[in-house]
């Protein structure tokens, strides 16, 4: 198991797990999605959940950051970074997310600048009553000259690219070095390049500390340095492990209820028809 301090305003932090969930059920409305849940995520354990579409992804994502609450059973527990309650804006400062859910949520007109920025107050937009310290403007340019957007901060979200637009999301989510970076499908609608270049930054962030999670039903978009796979299907841990030892083709068959094959290269995985 994995340990590590944090030193957050003053205060240190033992961290164990970015998550810790067991017997847990799992509602959307009245349709349970999760039955008996059990996951654990350590810190500094990079990992890919992977699933098809239906399998509770985006579910979990919404209960990681507190959009939905499970139902424990007896015995059962939650907690994010060690903790069971949290101030939601207090957790998305410490845990950064990048979603599509993210990225449609965002006024179109709001220049890159701004978007960066918001990741200070957790916000979707820059209200009049948020008042930036120069500090926090020198981070946020910082952030957006390591990802090579500075020249496009004065660029309306709209008119940028999908790649550009998920540089600056991943530039938000950065700016209150959280201890820890979930990626939702990250590089869907992304040329190769820009993939390429996308997935470069993130196997840099690993390698500079940072707990990476990436959720994805695409195994290319796994880089060598994520090691930790967790399949889910139909609302259930299907199995978890090393990925040499899960990214294969007869686990990946039954994930997907198709036959597939999986080839390796240099740490790279490809999923093929069976």
């Amino acid at each position: 198991m994995i340990a590590s301090i944090s030193l957050r305003n003053g205060q240190y932090f033992p961290m164990t797990n970015v998550l810790h969930i067991t017997r847990a059920d799992i509602y959307r409305g009245l349709n349970k999605v999760f039955d008996n849940l059990n996951l654990c995520i350590p810190v500094g354990q990079n990992t890919a959940i992977i699933g098809p579409n239906g399998a509770g992804k985006t579910t979990l994502l919404k209960t990681i950051s507190r959009d939905l609450y499970p139902h424990l059973r007896d015995g059962g527990a939650m907690q994010i970074f060690g903790q069971s309650s949290w101030n939601v804006w207090e957790l998305r400062k410490r845990l950064g997310i990048v979603s599509l859910d993210l990225q449609q949520n965002f006024n179109p007109v709001t220049a890159g600048a701004g978007i960066v920025r918001t990741g200070f107050f957790s916000s979707l937009a820059n209200f009049s009553h948020q008042k930036l310290t120069e500090t926090q403007i020198r981070i946020a340019d910082q952030r957006m000259e390591e990802l090579g957007i500075k020249e496009l901060r004065d660029r309306k979200f709209l008119k940028m690219s999908t790649g550009e637009q998920r540089r600056f999301l991943l530039a938000r989510a950065l700016v209150t070095d959280p201890d820890a970076l979930i990626l939702d499908e990250p590089t869907t609608g992304m040329d190769l390049p820009t993939k390429f270049q996308y997935l470069d930054t993130v196997a840099r962030l690993i390698a500079q500390g940072k707990t990476i999670i990436i959720v994805t039903h695409h195994i290319d978009e796994i880089p060598p340095s994520i090691e930790h796979i967790v399949l889910l299907k139909s609302g259930h841990v299907m199995i978890e492990g090393s990925k040499r030892d899960v990214l294969n083709g007869q686990n990946l068959t039954k994930l997907f209820d198709v036959p597939i094959r999986v080839v390796e290269e240099d740490g790279w995985y490809r999923a093929l028809p069976g």
